[in-house]
């Protein structure tokens, strides 16, 4: 998807996003949990979450840990940084620029270093990932940690052929990622982390109707529901239950910079 589509494609889902990407209240406390933990975020970090979305991640990772400056909550959608609250809450702030910006200097953040960031199935939407990512790394502190999680380039969702045919086509591959952090100049480990999901039958169906994923956009309305009937016909339990398998790919900049 071009940039331009992605960002309309996120300022349309704004209102609604959160309601399809919490799969059940387990699910952002868990992440977030992983999140923190793979980081070693304390409260005392200057934290960035690159393609923040409304904040899901980031406001749970601030309940968490308490944060004693605010996270920044980093994303191209106006439209979904306003779903933080206006005002947003004390320990987010709303930056409204893509990981380019960021990466290029275009966009200064608040913080002349920041000690983590995390880029949330955002790195897919990156055009050139490893000058971003370059440019992001250059941000961190000594120490600093960057985080990238994304899906494997294979998944187990129960979607249609087409789709899942598609996100093998667009999906980056995460040990691609993991050398564009080494070349970056950091310390990069790949590991990954699972979670089961459980989710009503028809509930999911309509997160693929509202395309609740992006690669889904790409797809038209009579796709979509082409789609939907072949999901009907594979699974007619009324509960689906899949594997969600995250690839964490986490860069550690040296304690003494070059």
């Amino acid at each position: 998807m071009a940039r331009r589509d992605v960002r309309d494609h996120y300022d349309g889902l704004a209102a609604e996003y959160d309601e399809h990407w919490v799969y059940g209240p387990e699910y952002i406390p868990w992440m977030s949990g992983r999140i923190a933990e793979a980081l070693t975020l304390g409260p005392d970090d200057r934290i960035a979450d690159i393609g923040s979305g409304t904040g899901l991640f980031a406001r749970e990772v601030a309940r968490q840990i308490q944060p004693r400056h605010p996270i920044l909550c980093v994303d191209p959608s106006d439209a979904m940084l306003r779903e933080l609250g206006t005002p947003p809450p004390p320990s987010l702030a709303p930056v409204v620029a893509s990981a380019e910006d960021i990466a290029e200097g275009r966009t200064r953040l608040p913080y002349e270093r920041l000690d983590a960031m995390w880029l949330k199935e955002s790195v897919h939407h990156v055009t050139d990932q490893e000058r971003t990512l370059r440019g992001l790394a250059d941000l961190l502190a000594p120490g600093g940690r960057l985080l990238v999680v994304m899906l494997p380039a294979t998944i187990q969702y129960p979607l249609f052929k087409a789709a899942l045919a598609r996100f093998e086509e667009l999906q980056p591959d995460p040990a691609v990622i993991q050398e564009h952090l080494r070349t970056a100049g950091l310390d990069a480990r790949l590991g990954h982390v699972e979670h089961e999901l459980r989710i009503d039958r028809d509930r999911y169906l309509g997160m693929v109707r509202a395309r609740y994923m992006s690669l889904l956009s790409t797809f038209s309305d009579r796709e979509i529901e082409k789609g939907i009937a072949e999901m009907r016909a594979a699974h007619p339990e009324p509960e689906l239950v899949f594997p969600d398998r995250f690839a964490f790919i986490l860069g550690r900049q040296p304690k003494e910079r070059a």
